[in-house]
């Protein structure tokens, strides 16, 4: 996933209102749900998202397969 694309994603996923998690599907196969908004950071095709309990999970645009969330309803819901 080129960096860009990620930083992007990300971003439209942490602004939604109200939040809605997502999950992080990555190239190994193992994925995770990004909970809450606040506790994912990202910056130049990087991510770090602390998980429940303190846990980092460090993730970056080279190994992150793809994203699950429905973007879809919130631009056409915004769109006129």
């Amino acid at each position: 996933m080129e960096a860009e694309n990620f930083d992007k994603t990300l971003r439209t996923f942490q602004s939604r209102v109200p939040y809605r998690p997502f999950t992080v599907i990555l190239t190994t196969g193992d994925q995770f749900e990004v909970d809450h908004a606040g506790a994912f950071v990202y910056r130049d095709g990087v991510g770090i998202y602390v998980a429940p309990g303190g846990t980092p999970v460090i993730f970056d645009h080279q190994g992150v397969s793809h994203f699950v969330g429905d973007l879809k309803s919130q631009k056409s819901s915004t769109e006129p």
